[in-house]
């Protein structure tokens, strides 16, 4: 094991073990390079690396503390409300921003799951989801024009999928065909998310069906930041 790592090592156990608190004060880098006899550059990435990971933060002239990574979020996974009405539910202030709508190229997997054949269009809707002002999930929706053939003309003005569903006369959801799966951002994910690529995302994938009639009204994907929640399976 590399020196920063184990720097990095130590560090984490320290946080995660209570022994420093949140915003408490870090040992400065010249301080951790003497104690660990290693040069002040090792000390300097490995701070770095873990203000990468927002396990710390730093003042510019004050020095480096620990971040608060207990106001982490609660989030049911397998619930039938959408992501908008939990959060406010919670008492959140809650964003969505709608940032794309768009026609996709075919693409089997989706199609298949939307149960749409390959001449039908299919639009997708993203919103990315700001809590307390920060952006902390993106939200992505594949659905057929076939079923909501408005759906290229209103699309981008959606916050709120669910919404949308309502006002079409549906009322009861639920998930089918759920995958779950961990990922890492790519260049314009980490942007809209404003984290590092060093940040895990929780990925979720599903069906939205109609629970009354078996119509699947959606395929949504779901990026969490996987720093930020706590997750109710």
């Amino acid at each position: 094991m590399s020196d920063e790592m184990e720097i990095m090592d130590y560090f984490v156990s320290s946080i995660q073990s209570g022994r420093y608190e949140p915003h408490d004060k870090l040992p400065s880098e010249n301080e951790i390079a003497d104690r660990m006899k290693v040069p002040r550059i090792t000390a300097r990435k490995a701070y770095q690396r873990l203000q990468e990971l927002e396990y710390i933060y730093s003042i510019q002239g004050k020095g480096s503390f620990v971040r608060d990574r207990h106001q982490q979020i609660p989030l049911v996974l397998n619930s039938d409300k959408s992501f908008s009405q939990k959060m406010i539910e919670m008492g959140f202030d809650y964003q969505s921003r709608n940032i794309l709508c768009e026609k996709v190229e075919f693409n089997h997997k989706i199609y298949e799951m939307l149960q749409a054949s390959e001449h039908e269009n299919v639009y997708r809707i993203d919103r990315l989801r700001l809590i307390e002002g920060q952006p902390l999930a993106l939200h992505s929706s594949y659905v057929s024009e076939t079923r909501f053939p408005d759906i290229g003309r209103v699309g981008r003005e959606l916050g709120s999928m669910f919404q949308y569903y309502q006002s079409k006369g549906y009322s009861v959801f639920q998930s089918r065909q759920t995958q779950l799966r961990l990922t890492y951002p790519n260049k314009l994910e980490r942007e809209l998310l404003e984290c590092s690529s060093l940040i895990p995302l929780l990925v979720l994938e599903s069906a939205c069906v109609d629970k009354e009639s078996g119509q699947t009204l959606e395929v949504s994907k779901i990026m969490y930041r996987g720093d930020s929640f706590t997750y109710v399976i």
